[in-house]
């Protein structure tokens, strides 16, 4: 995979508006929150997954696009976005990449958030 641009990785609008309204400091507390929970919400996708429970999967993936929405993973997001649609045709041959992107993304994604973050405070 190519190298991602920041502004493909996080949603910059988004988290400049949150840094003016309550601070990076604050945001960054919401950010340490996701990633305590995020061994959680990994372990419920790939239990949907590999148990083929396609409707859990999609809950499972819409849950996590509004966690990773609200604190400016884009990249995340529209991934989750995308995997939580499984009414989508090309949703069944696309979904075991997506959630792979997801797994294997995530910690990487979150790592340029923090360091965005840290910037602002």
């Amino acid at each position: 995979m190519a190298t991602a641009k920041i502004e493909d990785i996080l949603d910059l609008s988004t988290l400049e508006q949150y840094v003016s309204a309550i601070g990076a400091g604050t945001l960054l507390k919401s950010v340490e929150l996701f990633q305590q929970l995020l061994p959680e919400y990994l372990q419920s996708l790939k239990t949907a997954y590999q148990n083929k429970d396609k409707k859990a999967l999609c809950e499972e993936a819409h849950k996590f696009k509004g966690a990773a929405g609200s604190i400016g993973l884009k990249r995340i997001q529209q991934l989750a976005q995308a995997l939580q649609h499984g009414e989508e045709p090309i949703w069944q041959s696309a979904h075991p990449q997506w959630l792979a992107d997801i797994v294997s993304l995530t910690e990487k994604d979150l790592g340029h958030l923090v360091d965005y973050l840290n910037s602002k405070v």
